[in-house]
């Protein structure tokens, strides 16, 4: 094909099109991106006192999680010994009662009458007795004088031997059935509260019916299951911080006792561990928290605020970057984990190498932040006393890090 100059006009024009267009693109990209580094640049985050904290040597205690149900150590189920209709009831649910303290009656009338009648078969079979021993006295008498054989005597001897026997088992049968009437009574067994009413009035119970329900609640424990593997370390006296319903407020424990045997089925071993103040606690609220195995003096941050999003576990710091504060990314290695051994903080911390005391450090609650960004503190607080640059670190380690 035969190139004229129009064709090459037109191929050059083409070509020019096509440069100045890339041209264009390019310079337009640049600007963009400019602009967006400008933007990234002058981009900072408001911050205030509550979402720092300065890291430093704190007490923690290494602990085994455990939770359990909150148990009153002296709890009654009070039953009906006797059947019959209950006549008198009373206490209700949350009512106070002493030791020895009448809480219920039933109908006693028949157990009154059975009573009587034993009394009465009592007094029968002592009036036997007293005759049969006259007639042994008296026979003995005429033994002795030769007026009766010895076999006579004998014989009046068995009948008061009977009859002491019919005595004393009738004196048995009465206090059998004043037992029975006693028991148509029920007290309660030691002071505390009435914690179920299971039964009302004129209802008639059987025996071993359910009648009411007693606890104690000055004296309380946790009942917590642990496998047999961390049962191994758990020893008499040890300190726990339970969590009594996602209440706050941590209530301190100690182990009092341990099941010397493991649970059939489930294999548990049960540890029990009596709260220091029960006051205010109830039985049957659930418990959780941490048994304290060892305790250790070391640099540690709140759990959450050491994050995972990186290749390796990192917290986010606050630095002085002259005249500016900035984030800047720290790489630490986690240790142990457990709770604040003072019992004030209820979070997990965990033991961080790689982080120096007095280093600001950004909670968890704060969420991701880009390295590098500008951070500024609300006017209402000003920024921490310890945000300068003897906590921090210096403007040449954080061009580094930005590099």
């Amino acid at each position: 094909m035969k190139i004229t100059p129009r064709r090459i006009l037109i191929a050059i024009v083409v070509l020019a099109l096509a440069v100045g267009i890339w041209r264009a693109l390019s310079v337009k990209r640049a600007q963009q991106l400019a602009a967006t580094d400008a933007a990234l640049l002058q981009a900072q985050i408001e911050l205030s006192n509550n979402d720092v904290f300065t890291a430093e040597i704190r007490e923690i205690t290494q602990g085994l999680a455990v939770s359990g149900t909150v148990k009153a150590l002296n709890y009654a189920i009070i039953k009906a010994r006797v059947a019959g209709e209950l006549k008198e009831i009373t206490v209700r649910e949350g009512d106070s009662v002493t030791a020895g303290q009448v809480l219920a009656r039933i109908d006693p009338v028949e157990y009154q009458r059975r009573f009587e009648q034993a009394q009465e078969q009592a007094s029968a079979a002592k009036s036997q007795m007293e005759i049969a021993q006259r007639q042994w006295d008296t026979n003995k008498a005429l033994v002795d004088q030769g007026f009766i054989s010895k076999t006579a005597l004998d014989n009046s001897l068995a009948s008061f031997q009977g009859a002491v026997a019919s005595h004393k088992a009738a004196i048995a049968g009465a206090d059998v059935a004043r037992k029975s009437l006693d028991d148509s009574v029920l007290r309660a067994p030691f002071s505390g509260v009435i914690a179920v009413r299971a039964a009302q009035l004129g209802e008639r119970v059987g025996v071993d019916a359910k009648v009411l329900e007693l606890v104690d609640l000055r004296q309380l424990e946790v009942e917590a299951p642990l496998s047999p593997s961390d049962s191994l370390d758990v020893k008499i006296g040890q300190t726990a911080q339970l969590q009594i319903e996602d209440r706050p407020d941590l209530v301190t424990a100690h182990v009092s006792r341990m099941s010397p045997s493991a649970q059939a089925g489930s294999r548990s071993v049960l540890v029990y561990l009596t709260l220091d103040k029960p006051a205010g606690l109830r039985h049957g609220l659930f418990a959780k928290g941490n048994l304290g195995l060892v305790n250790a003096q070391l640099m540690a941050v709140p759990l959450t605020a050491v994050r995972t999003d990186h290749p390796s576990p990192y917290v986010q710091l606050l630095e002085k970057v002259g005249e500016e504060t900035r984030v800047r990314h720290q790489t630490v290695e986690m240790g142990i984990r457990g709770n604040d051994a003072s019992g004030k903080d209820p979070q997990d911390w965990v033991a961080v190498k790689g982080l120096t005391a007095g280093s600001m450090v950004l909670k968890g609650q704060v969420g991701a932040m880009r390295e590098g960004m500008l951070v500024r503190f609300t006017a209402v607080n000003t920024a921490p006393a310890a945000l300068n640059s003897a906590t921090l670190a210096t403007p040449a380690s954080a061009a580094s890090a930005a590099r």
